[in-house]
């Protein structure tokens, strides 16, 4: 097993090393693509395949009760007062709800993250709905940080491409890597789903990352709360300033990524 700038994973907490999580990915380290490293592929896709079969099955189920009762659903959804009167009424139940399906989202990385970001706003307020989103932030890094450890590319081939896994593969020669992870973390647009699941294969401890998967957020989820919030409120200027903010977080966070890849590949 090569080493991650010098240091070796802990055995002890059964972690899994970038260099192990590449081999498995990629095929490196024997430097032959032979029988079993085929046969290895095969079990992922058909993994993934059994994953995707269940969402699919999931998502067709959902559509269908969307359509039967979305009129109802979305006439009660545009009435504010009714939504907060019902969160008021259901007080521990909605908390736990939205907590509950947000840390869904992160575990399951492929869905989006907005739409439940932006739920939280509306249904909580600001404050409330920014710290149920860290709360779950908190949660589904730590599920997904140690099923990495434990599992390693078992549980990433299951939502991620080895592409995928590639692109950001120069991470792990930074030599400030828990920086850049907060770095990248921190600007908008970036796959956070993914370098949470990403994170797992690195030298990283888990203190590190469960910090920087929770404050990284803190931009994204600040701007869908705050928009969220003041449409709830009536406050629709607040919502259209949020808004225009967070695009052109997204836009600079976009160059300031290539501009740090750029540097990190030299």
């Amino acid at each position: 097993m090569m080493p991650v700038n010098g240091l070796e994973p802990e055995p002890a907490l059964g972690s899994v090393s970038f260099a192990e999580g590449a081999e498995t990915a990629s095929g490196a380290g024997t430097g032959v693509r032979g029988a079993g490293d085929a046969g290895h592929r095969g079990g992922f896709h058909l993994r993934r395949w059994h994953v995707v079969c269940a969402l699919v099955i999931v998502a067709a189920l959902v559509l269908g009760l969307c359509w039967r009762y979305l009129p109802d659903v979305y006439a009660w959804l545009s009435n504010p007062d009714a939504v907060h009167a019902y969160v008021e009424q259901h007080a521990a139940l909605s908390r736990l709800a939205i907590i509950g399906v947000n840390t869904l989202q992160i575990v399951l990385a492929f869905l989006p993250g907005e739409p439940i970001e932006l739920a939280s706003g509306y249904a909580f307020g600001f404050w409330e709905g920014t710290a149920a989103c860290l709360v779950a932030s908190a949660v589904g890094s730590s599920l997904v940080y140690w099923a990495v450890r434990r599992w390693g590319w078992k549980v990433m081939g299951l939502f991620f491409t080895r592409e995928q896994f590639e692109r950001f593969s120069w991470l792990k020669d930074a030599r400030k890597l828990e920086f850049i992870m907060l770095v990248i973390f921190l600007i908008p647009g970036t796959p956070k789903d993914f370098l949470t699941y990403f994170a797992g294969l690195t030298r990283m401890r888990f203190g590190a990352v469960l910090a920087i998967a929770t404050v990284g957020r803190i931009p994204s989820i600040v701007t869908s709360t705050v928009a969220a919030s003041a449409f709830g409120a009536g406050e629709y200027g607040i919502m259209v300033v949020s808004m225009v903010i967070a695009v052109l977080l997204v836009g600079l966070g976009a160059i300031a990524y290539r501009s740090l890849e750029a540097r990190a590949r030299r």
